[in-house]
């Protein structure tokens, strides 16, 4: 079963590359024509796969301002990044809903109430 690892490994390598060069979009190939990476990945597998990794498409650069862990705390921005039960706009508009599901409550307690006196009134007056 170990022996298989290998060219489970390649295959796994080859089938990434190639969809990766299908996927990639032609203005971010690289030294030839998206044509010519597909066919060099697939008729030369495992040179055309590492080839293909390695210079076969342009990488964007890492985003500025705290890509790795230990620069995370740099871009770390508290006006930005709030949890819900901190943020004063969130909970003022809980607080507006909440006047709103209040008004609306009382409304309908008023029109029960109010079907509820006709339906007395109406069986009394069957009666």
């Amino acid at each position: 079963m170990i022996r298989y690892i290998p060219y489970l490994l390649f295959l796994a390598l080859w089938i990434y590359a190639f969809i990766d060069c299908l996927n990639t979009p032609e203005e971010k190939v690289k030294h030839l024509p998206k044509v010519g990476w597909v066919l060099i990945i697939l008729f030369f597998a495992m040179l055309g796969s590492i080839a293909w990794l390695v210079a076969g498409r342009h990488r964007d650069p890492a985003p500025a301002g705290g890509s790795t862990p230990s620069e995370w705390h740099r871009s770390y921005d508290p006006k930005k990044t709030m949890a819900p039960d901190d943020d004063p706009e969130f909970l003022a508009s809980l607080r507006e809903d909440n006047k709103r599901d209040e008004a609306l409550l009382k409304d309908w307690e008023a029109d029960l109430r109010r079907r509820e006196e006709e339906l007395r009134r109406r069986e009394g007056d069957d009666s």
